[in-house]
């Protein structure tokens, strides 16, 4: 009888080390879903506001026409209070312009509308509208042009006379 007793004994605690095991994993299991699931909204509340800042960015592109195109004193000022509130609350939830103007092409940051001969190779002449990144990802490219050194008459190539 004692055997059957600690036979059994030694199977309760096989079941209870086996349960216990089961229960660890779905705790275990149950962190990381709960971890996936919070990576997971904050993605997507990325995704949300990127797309608000895409259909926003048209409306500042449109106040710095109108500040570059204006007479009157009292409408710049108007404008370029609006300007800067507006770009303020995009700047809070992570938008920064990407500057284009004198620096080397990026084509992760720039988009070539233009080339125009000049001293400097891939160095941004002009820019015809800004690029933006949010929160270090870049969401809209710059719209440049670029300088291309001119060699001999022609774009790029070097001067192939004998010497």
């Amino acid at each position: 009888m004692k055997k059957e007793e600690a036979t059994e004994k030694t199977e309760e605690q096989k079941k209870i080390e086996e349960l216990t095991d089961t229960l660890k994993r779905l705790q275990a299991e149950f962190e990381n879903y709960k971890k996936r699931i919070a990576k997971e909204k904050s993605e997507l509340i990325s995704c949300a506001e990127e797309e608000l800042i895409k259909k926003l960015l048209p409306v500042l592109d449109s106040f710095e026409q109108a500040l570059k195109n204006s007479e009157s004193k009292d409408f710049v000022k108007g404008m370029e209070l609006i300007y800067a509130q507006l770009f303020s609350a995009l700047k809070e939830e992570g938008l920064h312009s990407i500057e284009s103007l004198g620096k080397k092409f990026d084509p992760y940051a720039h988009e070539v509308l233009m080339h125009e001969n000049s001293e400097k190779e891939d160095i941004v002449l002009e820019e015809f509208q800004k690029g933006y990144m949010l929160n270090g990802k870049v969401i809209r490219t710059a719209k440049v042009k670029i300088g291309k050194v001119v060699k001999n008459g022609k774009t790029g190539e070097a001067d192939k006379s004998e010497h």
